[in-house]
Order: structure tokens, then sequence, then C-alpha cells
């Protein structure tokens, strides 16, 4: 979170996901449309929304598609792509990051998360959304979004406890 001193970060507006208008953006901004940035975005496109992943689970998959990509670039190209609102960053207490194919379908979403093995899913509430459109304008904010991470234990890590 940044500070009441600091300013926000400027935020580009999300981008279509095809390779034209990528490669344009990335142009604009500077930047070139390689392969691995492609690799990278690919990915999430073919995995849809609501998948989450971490750095490193990037990296395994693009190795297992036999695409020569150092973990160095998988972080550099998630920072770019969230940078540019393609993929949508869960940054977890645990600190550790993932990522998501960014969408307009459920911008407003909300996530569980175990503490014990990072399973993440989604959730929507529109009482979340209140609470948070609520909360902006009690202390004179606009809401940009509301978003919720649950910390939790999945069945999973509970039968294990249980056992």
């Amino acid at each position: 979170m940044s500070s009441p001193s600091q300013a926000p970060a400027a935020a580009h507006p999300p981008l279509q996901a095809q390779p034209g208008s990528l490669r344009a953006s990335l142009h604009d901004r500077g930047q070139r449309l390689t392969p691995q940035r492609q690799r990278v975005l690919g990915l999430f496109e073919g995995l849809g929304e609501g998948r989450h992943l971490s750095a490193e689970e990037v990296h395994q998959r693009l190795l297992g598609a036999q695409a020569r990509v150092s973990l160095a670039t998988v972080y550099r190209t998630l920072r770019l792509l969230s940078s540019m609102g393609l993929l949508q960053e869960l940054e977890l207490p645990e600190g550790g990051r993932r990522f998501e194919l960014a969408g307009d379908a459920h911008r407003d979403h909300h996530h569980l998360v175990c503490v014990r093995c990072g399973r993440t899913e989604e959730f929507e509430n529109p009482q979340v959304l209140a609470a948070g459109e609520a909360a902006a304008n009690g202390h004179g904010f606009r809401l940009v979004e509301c978003v919720l991470n649950v910390r939790a234990l999945c069945p999973a890590c509970v039968a294990l406890e249980r056992a």
C-alpha cells in the first residue's frame, strides 16, 4: 500500500490482447513484442480468466511446452503485462504473488486463498462491493476497484490437519 504522501502509480488502460494491439502498445511504451512476452500472455489466454499462477508456475509450464525462457524473464514479463493491464496481480499476505488474465467480465472479484497450499478460488459478492463504495464515499474517495482477499484453509488442507 502506498502512504498518503505517495502519488499512485500511473495506470495504463486495459488493452485488447490481440497481437497487433499488444505490439502497438508495447511499441508506444518503448518495448518490443518478444517471443517470451507472446508466450507468457498466450499461456494465460489459453487458461482463461480465473486461473491464478505464480511466476514459478508460469516458468514451469513454459519449460514443459519446450519454451526457452529464464525465470528472471518471466518475472519481468509478468510485471510488464500487469502494468499494461493485460494481467492482474494478486499479492498474497505471505509475500507471494499470483497473476491472472485481466478481464472486464468480473473486474471486482475477490479471492479465497489457502494459507497452506496457496489454492486460490474466486468469488463475487455485491455486499463487499457496496461496503467498498460506502467506505470510499465516506472518506471522499472515488472507488477504483474493490478486492477482498480472504485467508483460509482449503478443504484438502483442513482434512490433512484432522488426519
